[in-house]
């Protein structure tokens, strides 16, 4: 079969490789399509600690189950589904209390071991969700990242009627927006530098502010009679962002870290306490969260299409990152068919 390998830092391939045989209460998933993500960038840039050449690339997948062999878990061959990627330990401190998405071994498929980038992939029958008929395999692609948005919505305490500021309008930051709009946001307003993602996000109805030709905060407490934003997600991991982060959020309101900061930044923690600020941080998604967002691309499918700037196909995607590098090639969410 044909997949996407990583072969060292920034190197990858379309090989020819061994198509897998599913173990024992395994799925063998035929992939329609898988989305390329940020930590897949981070992989193919040779800075990800986890990841180790040669790997087939890969976690935002959907398919087809081909074969079952063992136990179904009420799935049969046809069916249409899209895997819960995460591989918890189940005896570490998280495990052991219900947070098994924050296992101290956490591992994913597609960054510790071969994921969807491919013709086909190996799953558990008991980490499968089935994709609803109404959804197209293309809008399923996006379940795993839109997962990630349910996750931060609860992880902030997000209430109907918030306001909120997203730092970063990349396809988390965006995703975020889409379920806060849908569970009764009051106003959201979303930052970047990027023309092209700032347009898409006009297109979901947000407020997109460029953050190189306007203030952040002016622009927020202007925009809240001056009282500030109930919550503040930052989703770009980036310096500027940690600094600014606490200026727009409201007295007593919260800070969702969503973006990894992988080095240490200054934050003006003076604020934290004048303001009684409150701060989180959020990391992947259970599988209630995942479950979740299976059910809400029925509803949001449309908003979910826009966010797909290019579908590239497997046998020709090996100059993908080269792509998403390019600063003239406006990239919002790239998509891999898995079936061309």
């Amino acid at each position: 079969m044909k997949a996407l390998i990583y072969e060292g830092p920034k190197k990858v391939a379309v090989r020819e490789v061994e198509k897998p045989v599913p173990k024992e209460g395994q799925a063998l998933i035929r992939i329609d399509y898988c989305g390329i993500c940020g930590s897949d960038i981070g992989i193919y840039s040779g800075t990800h600690p986890r990841a180790k050449a040669p790997l087939v690339l890969g976690h935002e997948f959907v398919g087809v189950i081909e074969d079952i062999s063992g136990d179904s878990n009420g799935f049969q061959v046809g069916d249409r589904v899209a895997p819960y990627p995460l591989i918890s330990c189940g005896h570490c401190f998280a495990c052991r209390n219900g947070r098994p998405h924050v296992c101290d071994t956490l591992k994913i498929i597609g960054i510790d071991l071969d994921g969807g980038v491919a013709e086909y992939v190996c799953c558990d029958t008991d980490v499968l969700f089935k994709v609803p008929a109404s959804v197209s395999s293309k809008v399923a692609g996006i379940i795993e990242p839109l997962a990630v948005a349910v996750h931060t919505l609860h992880r902030a305490g997000f209430k109907p009627m918030d306001s909120i500021v997203i730092m970063g309008a990349g396809p988390i930051g965006a995703l975020v927006g889409v379920v806060a709009k849908h569970s009764g946001a009051s106003r959201i307003i979303i930052s970047d530098f990027d023309q092209a993602r700032l347009e898409m996000a006009a297109k979901l109805g947000f407020d997109a502010v460029n953050s190189k030709e306007a203030n952040l905060t002016q622009y927020v407490r202007q925009a809240t009679n001056g009282d500030g934003a109930d919550i503040v997600f930052e989703c770009t991991g980036a310096e500027s962002a940690a600094l600014e982060m606490t200026t727009p959020c409201r007295t007593d309101g919260m800070i969702c870290l969503v973006g990894v900061h992988k080095a240490p930044h200054p934050v003006a923690l003076a604020d934290m306490h004048f303001r009684e600020l409150n701060m989180t941080a959020t990391r992947v998604y259970t599988k209630r969260d995942f479950g979740q967002a299976v059910e809400l691309t029925q509803r949001i499918s449309d908003e979910l299409e826009l966010l797909i700037s290019h579908v590239l196909p497997l046998s020709d995607c090996a100059n993908v990152f080269d792509m998403i590098h390019d600063p003239q090639v406006p990239t919002v969410k790239v998509m891999v068919d898995c079936r061309r």
